[in-house]
């Protein structure tokens, strides 16, 4: 059912149904988990370096102006905030659909009907993350286990999916790799 809109706009109602089915291609999500905490490990150390080294920085700089430049610690949390948020939107955003870390361990994350993920959905990815993970504990992302597209809570508030990158997933089967 679609009408056209006040703005001359095409508007539909159509619900768009979800793009990878773990019946039909379980090869897209075999592993996903375990791949996808590593990733979050390369990925986190990525973003400490820049952070480290500003914060070794203002402490020497702090040392040389005799503890004037302390007061850049000041701007340290809310750079830190903003580097991790551009890093997310930056490679979740680009044409890969992956972190450098989901890079490393072949996977990609996709909207729920199977379009590549954007700037705007990558940043509010990670805020939805770490409000989650830092108000209902870590213990929320053993909600991965119990669905079949291995879905985290985050992902399923903002409509994403993690999946294997498609070369990797051509590779595997339910019998073994393909050769």
């Amino acid at each position: 059912m679609s009408n056209t809109g006040p703005s001359g706009f095409r508007m539909t109602s159509e619900i768009k149904p979800h793009a990878y089915d773990p019946v039909t291609n379980p090869e897209l999500f075999e592993g996903v988990l375990a791949r996808r905490v590593i990733a979050f490990f390369i990925d986190i150390f990525i973003i400490a370096i820049p952070v480290i080294l500003a914060a070794v920085f203002i402490l020497i700089f702090g040392l040389i102006t005799f503890g004037l430049g302390w007061f850049l610690f000041w701007l340290w949390w809310p750079a830190a905030v903003i580097w991790a948020l551009v890093y997310y939107g930056m490679t979740l955003g680009s044409p890969h659909s992956a972190t450098i870390g989901m890079r490393v361990m072949d996977l990609q994350m996709r909207t729920w009907y199977g379009a590549p993920a954007y700037f705007l959905l990558a940043v509010a990815h990670a805020i939805v993350f770490w409000l989650t993970v830092s108000l209902l504990t870590p213990f929320i992302l053993l909600v991965g286990f119990f669905n079949e597209r291995r879905r985290l809570l985050h992902d399923m508030l903002v409509g994403t999916v993690v999946i294997n990158h498609p070369s990797r997933a051509h590779t595997i089967s339910h019998d073994g790799p393909v050769t």
